[in-house]
Formats: C-alpha cells, sequence, structure tokens
C-alpha cells in the first residue's frame, strides 16, 4: 500500500479574502449606519479564531499508510497503531460536513479533527484499501 498523505493549510487566500469581507462589512456598519463600536467589537470576535490561523500559518493534515494512521492540527498531534482499529465511522452531520471517527477494539472512540480530515469519498478508498472497516451513518441525531 502506498501512504496516503493529506495536508491543509489554514493560510489561504479564500480565508483572507472571507476575513477581509467580514471586516469590510463591519467598517460599513460603523461608516453609514453609524453602529456603536462597542457592538461592532462584539460582532468581531468570531474572526480572531481565523486571523490567528492566518497569521500564524497553522497547518492540518493526515497520513495513512500500512501500519499507522498519523494525524495533525497546528500543535497537537496523535498516531494510532492499525491493528487496535477495528472500523472507522464516517456520520454525515445535518450541515453535509463528514465527521470522522476511529473507533478501537478496546470500544474507545478517537474523533478527528475537522480541519486533519481530507474529502470523505478519498479518505474511504485510502481506508478501504489499508484494510479497515468503513461504516457510514446518515444524518445520527447524537
Amino acid at each position: 500500500m502506498t501512504p496516503f498523505t493529506f495536508k491543509r493549510l489554514n493560510r489561504t487566500s479564500r480565508a483572507v479574502v472571507i476575513v477581509m469581507c467580514v471586516y469590510a462589512g463591519l467598517i460599513a456598519l460603523v461608516i453609514l449606519f453609524d453602529a456603536a463600536w462597542w457592538l461592532v467589537g462584539l460582532l468581531s470576535l468570531p474572526t480572531l479564531p481565523a486571523l490567528w490561523d492566518i497569521a500564524q500559518g497553522t497547518q492540518a493534515g493526515l497520513t495513512l499508510d500500512r501500519d499507522v494512521i498519523r494525524w495533525f492540527s497546528g500543535k497537537r498531534e496523535a498516531e494510532v497503531v492499525l491493528a487496535d482499529i477495528d472500523h472507522v465511522r464516517l456520520d454525515t452531520r445535518w450541515d453535509f460536513s463528514v465527521r470522522t471517527s476511529l473507533v478501537l477494539t478496546t470500544g474507545k472512540r478517537i474523533r478527528l479533527p475537522d480541519e486533519a480530515t481530507p474529502p470523505h469519498k478519498t479518505f474511504e478508498t485510502a481506508l478501504q484499501q489499508a484494510g479497515l472497516r468503513v461504516e457510514r451513518h446518515h444524518f445520527t441525531v447524537f
């Protein structure tokens, strides 16, 4: 099996454009509608994690080879030996995103960070090539 590698950079032109558009909208609120500064400040708070990722140039990714699966996100990283994995669970959420969980032979469930997870169709193929059983669950509530 050839190793499967996925890497995502958080400093993308798309992220920069989105943050710039949000700030342009907030500035427009102040200029055109004379919005209160404290309100604009509160509305800008959700953009701080994105600004941090852009400024730091953080990365996230995953590597799957014949013995182990490794993932990283920012400064966090982990790995699991494939022999310890009973199956991989792919849950489709109500917003159509897919959450990936590794279910170990002990019954413990490890959820992979969303930012480190590759597109689900390619990832599912790579998991099956590695000999792992993949379970799909669509639109589960819990």
